[in-house]
C-alpha cells in the first residue's frame, strides 16, 4: 500500500514520494504506518536530527557521516570524520547534537579507535564544528578515549547522551575481555560522565580515589549500547547486551556496581556457565531494572513523550537485532509494565530509534543496504 505523510510540506512530498514505500500492520494500539526515508546505506549505526528544515545526519559503520536533506537526498560521505577502526562491531558509532547546537554546531561522534600497532581498538570520541553549508565538519578533536584499549572488534558500547545539566555520558563496552568490567583502574564496562570539552565534573563518585578512573560514573556494565534520557524524571536509563540470555535495562546511578560478570541472567554462547558468574544476584551489585532471560540484542533507545500518537506516550521503544523487531515498553512511572513486539515480520535487525521532531519514530536497520525507517501510527 503506497501512502504520502500528510504532514509534510508540499516540497518535500514531490521529493519523497518516488522513493518512500510506505506499508501497514497491526499493533495492539491500532494500524502501523511504515515509510522509507532512505536506502542504500551500509551498515548504519546512528541518526540525529538537526534543527527544523535541516534534516538528519547518520552514521554508517565502515566511517561515513552522511546528511539526509528534507527531501530525502542523501549526501555523500561528509569531510572531516576521524578515522576508525572498521573491524566486527567497530567502526563509526553514534552520533548527538551538542546541546547549544543552535549557536556552536558542534557534533559528536563516538568510534573505534585503533591502538598505535593497529591491533586492538577502544571507544573514542570526539566533537567537530558543522559547516554551514552541511559539507563536513571542521576542526575535528579527540576529547575522551577508552583505556586500555583491549577489543579486537566486539563490544565497544559507543552510545552518547547529554544529560539535563548538559554533561556528557558515554557508555564503554567491555571489549569482551570480562574482568575488567569489575576493575577501576580500566575504563572497560563503564558508563562515563563528562564535561561537554572532556574533562572530568568535579563531584564524579570516584574523584580522589587512588588508583580509580575519575571518568567513572557506574560499572560492571558488558556492552551497553542503549542510553536515553528519561523525560519525564531526568534519569538517564541504559541497556546492555547480555551473553546468551539476560539482557537488561538500568537506571543507572553515581558510583554503582550493575554486576557483570559476577551477576547475570546469561549463560555464555558455549551454553557453558559464564566462569566469573556467582548468581543472578550477587551482594554488592544492583539487580537489573529489567532483564530478558532470552536476549533479543538490543540496540538504540528512545522514550516516546510526543503528542502526535498520544496511545504511545509513557512508552519505552527498543531496537532488537537477533529478534529483528522493535520492543515497545509501556511504562507506568519507572515500571515496565507490559511489552509488545512489533515489525517481527520485517525481517530488520533494528540498530537504532530515535523519537524525531515531527512525533513520529525513526528506525535504522543494520544491513548491507540499510534503511531509514519512518514509523507512525495510521489515525
Amino acid at each position: 500500500m503506497r501512502q504520502i505523510l500528510a504532514s509534510l510540506s508540499a516540497s518535500a512530498l514531490l521529493a519523497l514520494a518516488p522513493l518512500a514505500e510506505a506499508d501497514a500492520e497491526r499493533s495492539e494500539l491500532g494500524e502501523l504506518q511504515l515509510t522509507e526515508v532512505a536506502g542504500g546505506l551500509e551498515h548504519p549505526w546512528a541518526v540525529a536530527f538537526l534543527p527544523k528544515g535541516q534534516g538528519s545526519l547518520i552514521t554508517e559503520r565502515p566511517g561515513r557521516l552522511r546528511w539526509l536533506n528534507e527531501q530525502g537526498q542523501l549526501s555523500a560521505p561528509l569531510g572531516g570524520v576521524p578515522a576508525v577502526y572498521a573491524r566486527g562491531q567497530g567502526g563509526l558509532l553514534d552520533v548527538v547534537l551538542s546541546p547549544d547546537f543552535a549557536t556552536d554546531r558542534l557534533v559528536y561522534l563516538s568510534y573505534a579507535e585503533a591502538d598505535a600497532e593497529g591491533e586492538q581498538a577502544g571507544t573514542a570520541v570526539g566533537y567537530g564544528r558543522l559547516k554551514e553549508d552541511i559539507s563536513g565538519l571542521e576542526s575535528f578533536q579527540v576529547i575522551f578515549r577508552q583505556q586500555p584499549k583491549l577489543s579486537q572488534g566486539i563490544h565497544f558500547g559507543s552510545r552518547l547522551a547529554f544529560d539535563r545539566q548538559g554533561q556528557l555520558f558515554v557508555t564503554l563496552g567491555e571489549n569482551n575481555q570480562r574482568a575488567t568490567a569489575q576493575e577501576l583502574d580500566k575504563l572497560q564496562g563503564k558508563l562515563v560522565r563528562l564535561l561537554p570539552g572532556g574533562g572530568v565534573p568535579p563531584d564524579n563518585p570516584f574523584i580522589g580515589r587512588e588508583g580509580v578512573r575519575p571518568e567513572i560514573w557506574s560499572y560492571g556494565h558488558r556492552n551497553p549500547q542503549g542510553l536515553a534520557l528519561n523525560p519525564w524524571s531526568g534519569e538517564l536509563w541504559l541497556h546492555e547486551h547480555g551473553p546468551r540470555g539476560g539482557d537488561e535495562i538500568n537506571i543507572p546511578r553515581q558510583g554503582l556496581n550493575y554486576g557483570w560478570p559476577l551477576a547475570t541472567h546469561g549463560v555464555n554462547y558455549s551454553f557453558l556457565p559464564i566462569p566469573e558468574a556467582e548468581g543472578e544476584q550477587v551482594a554488592g551489585t544492583e539487580a537489573p531494572h529489567h532483564v530478558w532471560e532470552k536476549s533479543p540484542a538490543i540496540s538504540g533507545m528512545a522514550f516516546y513523550s510526543a503528542e502526535r500518537f498520544p496511545t504511545w506516550q509513557n512508552s519505552l521503544f527498543i531496537g532488537a537485532l537477533a529478534d529483528q523487531s522493535l520492543i515497545r515498553l509501556r511504562l507506568d512511572g519507572d515500571q515496565v509494565v507490559h511489552e509488545e513486539r512489533l515489525l517481527k515480520g520485517k525481517d530488520w535487525r533494528i540498530r537504532d530509534v530515535r523519537q524525531g521532531p515531527d512525533g513520529y519514530l525513526y528506525l535504522l536497520t543494520d544491513a548491507a543496504d540499510g534503511k531509514l525507517i519512518r514509523l507512525g501510527l495510521i489515525k
